[in-house]
C-alpha cells in the first residue's frame, strides 16, 4: 500500500508569538485598563483570555479571529456561516473536539485531506493525538477560529442529525412542536436551522443552480434546477413553511415583517471548505411567499478560457476575435445559458498587468482579481448608460457592460468601441446573427455599426449524457442524412440516456456549451453598411463556413455527448425538415 499522507506538525517558530493581550493593545483595539480587567477575570475564571475578552464585550469574535489569524499566519474561517459536512464530523468525535477545542470543517475524500478550525494551531499535543485518531491516513489543514466560535459550533452541530430525512423525522415525531416554532427572527428551533442548512448543502452537492421553495394550498414544494431542468426534491407540510421562510429571510438579510411586496437578498455560507454565495428573491403568491435562491459557486462559474467546453476550432476563432484592439463583442442567449460564464472566461484570458479592465454589472456575481467591478445600485440611480460614461473617465482598455437593454446603453457602448476600447456585453436575441436587427431596432444605424462590431456568440447549454450508463442505438441512413450525422452512406450509432447511481438515475451528468460564433470581417461589414437583407448575409456566412447552433448540436449528438431528444429540447430541429423540402 502506498504511503499515507501524514499530518504536518506546526513549526516551533509558530509558537514564538506575542501574547494576545499585548498584541491587541499595540493595535489600539484594547486599552491597558481593559487588559488588566480581563487578566484578573481570566485568573478568577480559569478561561482562555480570548473568551474572557469577548464575554466582557471588549472585542468581538470577528476582531479576535482576525487578529489571531494575522499574528499566526493562518487563514481564518467564520464558523457562524459554516454548514458542516457530516463526513467531517464523523472523523472527529465530539469528546476529542471539546477537549482540544477544534472543529472539523470539511474533507477532501479524493486527496484524503481534513480541514479543521482551531484557536491554537501551535498545539503539538493535539496534532499528535489527532494523527493517532486518524491512523495517519489523513493530512490536516488548519483554519483559525476563536474558542467561542468553536464551542458554539460543537454545541450546535454535534449530537444532531444533519440529514434532511432525519431532521424531518425529528420534527414529525413530536420532538419539536412545529406550531410553536419561533417566527420572530430572534431565535429559531435547532431543527429548522439544520433543515435549511441541509437543503442548501444538498443542492450544492447535487450541483444545482437554483432552489425553488413553492408554497401550495396544503404543502410546500422544493425543487432544484439541475443542469438547466427543474426537478422536484421534496414536498413538506405547509406548517413547516413559516419558520423556514423566516430563517431564509434572516440569513439573506430580508425584512421578515414584509410579506406583501417582493424582496431581494443575499448571503454567503462556507460549504465543504469553500464559500458559496446565494442570491434570494421572495415573491408574494396566492398561498404565501415563493422564494428562489440562485446558487453562485465561484469554483464552478469561473472557468479558465482553455477549459471552456468548446472545440479547438471554436477556441481558435474566439482568440482571433478578441485579439482585435477595439470593437464591440456580444454574447447572446436566454437567461441561464452561460453568457456571464463565457464573458468571465474571456476576461480571464485578457486579464494582465498591462490592461485596465472595468465592468458594470447588475449585480456583480463573482469577484475577479485585478478587475475593477462595479455594481449597479438602485439607490444610486445609476443605469448602464450613465455607468459607461463614468467608466470612460477611468482610463479603461476593456469594458464589460452586463447587458444592453435600451438604445441609450447601446449607443454609449458603441461609442466606447469607436473610441478605441474593447467592449463586451450581452444581448437578448435568439441567435448570433440576430444581434444585427436587434441593434438596429435599438437605434444604431448600419453605417455606424459597420467596422465597430467584432462579432457575436450565440450560446445554449445542453445536458451531457452520463458516460457510465448511456445506451447505444442505431438510426438508418435516411434518418442520419436528415440529422446531418454520419457520412450519409449507412446506419449511424447514436446514444440515449439510461440512468444509474452515478447520475442519480437521470441519464445526464453535467452540461456542454453549444455555440455559434459570428465573426464580422470586412466583407460582412460592407454588407451591413449597404443594408443587405439578413437572409443574404446568412447565406454568405454559411458559404464562408459559419456553423449555427443546430450544426453544433448535431455534432454533439453524433459524437455521443448528448441525446437527440435533449438536442430537440434546446434547439429547433424542425429546421432540418424544412431545409430538406
Amino acid at each position: 500500500m502506498a504511503d499515507a499522507p501524514v499530518i504536518d506538525k506546526p513549526a516551533q517558530a509558530e509558537q514564538k508569538r506575542k501574547p494576545l493581550g499585548e498584541l491587541l493593545v499595540e493595535r489600539g483595539i484594547l486599552s491597558q485598563d481593559q487588559l488588566r480587567i480581563a487578566l484578573i477575570e481570566q485568573r478568577a475564571a480559569g478561561r482562555p483570555l480570548g473568551q474572557v475578552l469577548v464575554s466582557l464585550g471588549f472585542v468581538t469574535e470577528k476582531t479576535l479571529r482576525e487578529t489571531l489569524a494575522e499574528n499566526l499566519g493562518h487563514e481564518q474561517i467564520d464558523l457562524s456561516r459554516l454548514v458542516p459536512i457530516p463526513e467531517a464530523l464523523a472523523l472527529v468525535p465530539s469528546e476529542f473536539a471539546k477537549r482540544h477545542r477544534i472543529f472539523p470543517v470539511s474533507i477532501d475524500a479524493h486527496e484524503r485531506g481534513l480541514t479543521i478550525a482551531s484557536s491554537n494551531p501551535g498545539d503539538v499535543v493535539m496534532f499528535d493525538q489527532l494523527s493517532a485518531l486518524l491512523d495517519g491516513l489523513w493530512s490536516v489543514e488548519v483554519r483559525m477560529a476563536t474558542d467561542g466560535e468553536i464551542s458554539n459550533a460543537i454545541e450546535n452541530h454535534y449530537g444532531h442529525t444533519l440529514s434532511i430525512d432525519g431532521i424531518l423525522h425529528e420534527m414529525e415525531t413530536g420532538e419539536v412542536d412545529v406550531g410553536s416554532l419561533d417566527t420572530t427572527g430572534r431565535e429559531f428551533s435547532g431543527p429548522v436551522v439544520r433543515l435549511i442548512d441541509s437543503i442548501l448543502m444538498d443542492a450544492v452537492q447535487r450541483r444545482a443552480s437554483d432552489i425553488h421553495f413553492e408554497p401550495e394550498s396544503g404543502f410546500v414544494r422544493i425543487r432544484y434546477r439541475i443542469d438547466g431542468v427543474l426537478r422536484q426534491i421534496r414536498s413538506l407540510h405547509n406548517t413547516y413553511w413559516p419558520p423556514m421562510l423566516v430563517r431564509l429571510k434572516v440569513i439573506c438579510g430580508m425584512n421578515i415583517a414584509e410579506s406583501r411586496a417582493p424582496q431581494d437578498g443575499r448571503t454567503s455560507l462556507i460549504m465543504n471548505g469553500r464559500q458559496i454565495d446565494f442570491r434570494a428573491a421572495a415573491q408574494p403568491t396566492l398561498y404565501g411567499e415563493n422564494v428562489v435562491l440562485r446558487i453562485l459557486d465561484r469554483a464552478r462559474a469561473l472557468v479558465p478560457f482553455e477549459s471552456m467546453p468548446i472545440t479547438a476550432e471554436q477556441r481558435e476563432l474566439l482568440e482571433t476575435m478578441i485579439s482585435r484592439p477595439e470593437g464591440m463583442f456580444l454574447v447572446t442567449g436566454p437567461t441561464g445559458s452561460g453568457k456571464t460564464t463565457t464573458l468571465y472566461s474571456i476576461l480571464g484570458k485578457l486579464n494582465r498587468d498591462s490592461v485596465n479592465i472595468m465592468t458594470l454589472e447588475d449585480p456583480v456575481e463573482y469577484p475577479i482579481p485585478m478587475i475593477r467591478q462595479a455594481n449597479l445600485a438602485a439607490g444610486l440611480k445609476l443605469d448602464f448608460a450613465a455607468g459607461i460614461r463614468s467608466l470612460m473617465r477611468q482610463d479603461p482598455d476593456i469594458i464589460l457592460v452586463g447587458e444592453i437593454r435600451d438604445g441609450e446603453t447601446a449607443t454609449m457602448a458603441l461609442r466606447a468601441a469607436m473610441t478605441g476600447h474593447q467592449v463586451y456585453s450581452t444581448l437578448h436575441t435568439n441567435s448570433a446573427i440576430g444581434v444585427l436587427p436587434r441593434l438596429m431596432d435599438l437605434g444604431l444605424t448600419p453605417e455606424v455599426l459597420a467596422g465597430n462590431l467584432i462579432g457575436a456568440v450565440g450560446q445554449r447549454l445542453i445536458r451531457k449524457l452520463c458516460e457510465h450508463c448511456k445506451e447505444p442505438y442505431v438510426v438508418d441512413a435516411a434518418t442520419a442524412r436528415l440529422l446531418r450525422v454520419g457520412n450519409g452512406d449507412g446506419p449511424v450509432q447514436l446514444f440515449k440516456p439510461s440512468g444509474c447511481e452515478r447520475c442519480d438515475h437521470l441519464g445526464f451528468s453535467g452540461r456542454l456549451a453549444l455555440m455559434e460564433i459570428l465573426r464580422i470581417d470586412d466583407e460582412i461589414d460592407d454588407m451591413i453598411a449597404e443594408r443587405t437583407p439578413l437572409p443574404e448575409i446568412r447565406r454568405r456566412l454559411r458559404e464562408k463556413g459559419f456553423l449555427e447552433l443546430l450544426d453544433d448540436a448535431m455534432r454533439r449528438v453524433a459524437a455521443g455527448e448528448t441525446s437527440l431528444d435533449e438536442a430537440a429540447r434546446v434547439v429547433d430541429l424542425t429546421q432540418l425538415e424544412r431545409e430538406t423540402r
